[in-house]
């Protein structure tokens, strides 16, 4: 991404984001199938930035990258090419203490809020957990008082201290990972499809859980999620993914109502929208084609085997993530993005 099209910080922080990621690929070997190729390149040159207090939306189609992203992010994978930044500071470089205090500063919280918790501790063990390798956070005396003001955090009772997950409704569950994450007073909290496995209304209890936690600590979020609907709440920023890169990102609004990108606008259309004043709607687009594999991705732009706006340059060139001139803080990865087209 060029230097014009990378995100602005926000009024009042410093130069140095709090997490900055720059050119990073990740290639993984797989068995060789049809194709006969067994390099899977799940990152491309990626690059993003989250602020201090912001929350950041991923979206994109099931095997774009954005879990392997998280992974990264939260250094379960190492990059094999780019960098990643947490307040300048490289934390694949960091060795011992500094490592693990390193890890304290960026938690998860799960899609699967039954599965990512231990059926075998009740919801107050839950939450301590964490204090058993960080042992210098809490003082031993003080962790029972500490769950509790977790507990209540979330939303959750007193009482539930000692029920176990299978005892817990969905919500519930969900909120009590949410305390766990918060247990180590996290800088970052990676959100994978958190509302997912929920109803439609504990969804939005727990969306603005989430929001009010945020207003409440300063928290940031990495929002990864195909919902976009929920993506367009809870998110400041969004970075849309395809076949391993980032071909859109900017601002909430800007992306979601002024895409640029033709995949980007494919998404939009896709996404139903509640009309209520009978107006003009939304023209769907249909895209042609099947995703192509990751194994054997097209040469130059990836999405020019879908895309209807492909010329011959789009073959021979990857389109860098550019900005326009009117819209410095909204980048596009594409020869011709739409914006020309809505200004001729």
């Amino acid at each position: 991404m060029t230097e014009a099209a990378m995100p602005a910080l926000a009024a009042g922080e410093t130069d140095v984001a709090l997490l900055d990621v720059s050119g990073v690929t990740k290639t993984f070997h797989v068995p060789r199938g049809a194709s006969g190729r067994n390099r899977l390149r799940a990152l491309d040159g990626v690059d993003l930035r989250l602020g201090h207090g912001e929350t950041l939306g991923l979206v994109g189609e099931s095997g774009c990258g954005k879990s392997t992203l998280a992974r990264v992010l939260l250094m379960l994978e190492r990059p094999d090419q780019g960098s990643v930044r947490f307040e300048g500071v490289d934390p694949f470089a960091l060795r011992g203490k500094e490592l693990l205090r390193w890890r304290r500063r960026v938690q998860m919280v799960f899609q699967d809020p039954f599965a990512s918790l231990n059926a075998r501790l009740c919801a107050e063990d839950i939450v301590g957990e964490p204090w058993r390798t960080h042992r210098d956070l809490v003082p031993v005396k003080e962790r029972g008082r500490r769950v509790a003001e977790l507990l209540d955090m979330v939303g959750l009772r007193a009482s539930d201290a000692r029920r176990y997950p299978q005892e817990l409704s969905g919500g519930q569950r969900q909120r009590l990972g949410i305390a766990r994450a918060l247990a180590l007073e996290p800088d970052v909290i990676v959100c994978d499809e958190p509302v997912s496995a929920l109803d439609l209304s504990v969804q939005a209890q727990v969306l603005n859980l989430l929001t009010d936690l945020q207003e409440r600590l300063g928290v940031s979020y990495v929002f990864i999620s195909h919902d976009l609907s929920v993506v367009r709440h809870v998110a400041d920023r969004v970075s849309v993914m395809y076949l391993g890169k980032v071909v859109e990102t900017g601002p909430t609004r800007q992306v979601f109502d002024h895409p640029r990108h033709p995949y980007t606008a494919a998404l939009m259309s896709a996404a139903p929208v509640l009309d209520v004043t009978g107006g003009a709607r939304r023209e769907r687009i249909l895209l042609k084609g099947e995703v192509p594999s990751p194994l054997d991705p097209p040469s130059g732009c990836r999405f020019r085997t879908r895309c209807w706006r492909a010329q011959d340059v789009c073959a021979e060139v990857v389109p860098p993530l550019e900005s326009s001139g009117d819209e410095p803080l909204h980048g596009a990865a594409c020869h011709f993005p739409l914006q020309e087209v809505r200004g001729a």
